[in-house]
């Protein structure tokens, strides 16, 4: 059978109401000659899913912790070394955590350090992330990023109806305050001089995540960020509407579980769905290399149709992603979080699709342009030269076709490629 039979099949499905999701998992198992997920994300040593398996009708946040890293409490680096001279002491943690910053991100897409005055960055989660704010201050002093806070106007953090209070029961125990602290930090090491919106939903319902995306436009959002997924199956589809707002970029992780349905709300046509990379240091032009990785979502959507301006031929549907960006836990990027259930809190790194959504957000955002990403048509005309064009790795078994294999121009698992400089935005 081929893929494009297979995706067809998976298509004529959505007919079977009742049995959707049953049908789905066989038409795209193993056993059906074909098409099988790498899983790449559950197979990596010392790396955890920040969040359980959610049940129907509910997403799971897609950060993927390290439990190998373990980098302690507290301002690092350059910071905390002036930190100690100024009060007398004489030990200070002067080294950078372990994990990619602000600046190795900047320098492996060519990304220039200032701009993105004005506009507003929303970070859509559930639960209470109680210390996202003093998180989010230890990782710009310790990066010498401006301070971004609620008494200077940068930082604001509402419920899903947009009141300061009451915010959501706290999200510790379920893993989304981990989610929460990676999206802020991404999106300040792509974006320092923009604003932040956190919009916290009561719980991972679709109803209150796309109550809470609807908010965020409402109070000004200029790009929304959304680091979760669900299963894509009959009924997602009526939630589409809470991610289409023109003149405002959606922005949507494609998942942590390599070449398999697409979740929503990745799969959305009004949706910028996020790919991502595994990204070293390499001894070339750019000074950097990347392939795709393992665990990137990638696939063709059952229940969304092809967007006009989505040229691929192998699946008749909505196929993602569109970019991408790092996502590898094992290339990972740093980041602080206080409050979690996995080891006892501090820094450590932090991967998924869920680091590569809010760091293109934050690209977005930083280039100034975000009313032109209403979709993501426009990364499918960008200049050749304002995406790194990411060729090799995989995300499954297709048979080398591009919907599991990254090849030359467009394939699913890295989309149109990774930002190279502004130009594409």
């Amino acid at each position: 059978m081929t893929v494009r039979m297979t995706v067809r099949l998976i298509r004529t499905a959505r007919t079977a109401v009742t049995a959707a999701t049953a049908v789905l998992v066989t038409l795209v198992s193993p056993a059906a000659g074909s098409v099988q997920a790498a899983g790449a994300a559950t197979e990596q040593p010392n790396v955890e899913r920040a969040c359980d398996t959610a049940p129907a009708g509910q997403a799971r946040c897609l950060a993927l912790i390290r439990t190998d890293v373990h980098g302690g409490l507290g301002v690092r680096g350059p910071a905390a070394a002036a930190k100690a001279r100024v009060g007398g002491a004489d030990t200070a943690e002067t080294e950078l955590p372990a994990g990619y910053g602000p600046a190795d991100l900047r320098a492996a897409y060519g990304l220039p350090s200032t701009g993105g005055e004005g506009q507003t960055i929303a970070l859509v989660g559930a639960y209470d992330n109680p210390t996202a704010e003093s998180d989010l201050a230890v990782y710009r002093a310790t990066y010498g990023l401006p301070p971004c806070t609620a008494d200077n106007g940068c930082f604001r953090k509402v419920n899903q109806r947009g009141d300061t209070e009451p915010l959501p029961a706290s999200g510790g125990p379920s893993g989304w305050a981990v989610e929460t602290a990676l999206d802020l930090q991404m999106a300040s090491a792509a974006c320092p001089r923009c604003d932040i919106l956190l919009v916290e939903a009561d719980e991972p319902l679709m109803s209150d995540l796309g109550a809470a995306v609807d908010t965020a436009v409402a109070l000004g959002a200029t790009v929304v960020s959304n680091s979760y997924g669900g299963t894509e199956a009959h009924g997602t589809v009526g939630f589409a509407k809470n991610y289409s707002h023109p003149g405002v970029a959606v922005v949507a992780a494609s998942g942590d579980s390599g070449y398999t349905i697409p979740p929503f709300p990745a799969s959305y046509s009004s949706v910028i769905a996020v790919g991502g990379t595994s990204l070293t240091p390499a001894d070339n032009d750019r000074g950097w290399q990347e392939t795709a990785w393992g665990g990137s979502g990638s696939g063709c959507s059952a229940w969304v149709d092809k967007p006009a301006w989505q040229p691929d031929t192998d699946c008749p549907g909505r196929t993602i992603a569109d970019i991408s960006a790092v996502a590898d836990p094992a290339t990972g990027p740093a980041v602080y979080v206080t409050t979690t259930e996995q080891g006892s809190g501090g820094w450590t790194v932090v991967g998924g699709t869920s680091a590569a959504s809010p760091y293109i957000a934050g690209v977005i955002a930083l280039a100034g342009h975000p009313a032109a990403f209403s979709d993501a048509s426009r990364l499918y005309s960008a200049p050749a030269q304002g995406l790194n064009d990411v060729t090799t790795g995989s995300t499954g078994t297709c048979h080398g076709n591009y919907l599991c294999t990254a090849v030359p121009g467009y394939d699913a698992p890295t989309g149109n490629g990774t930002p190279n400089g502004l130009s594409a935005f």
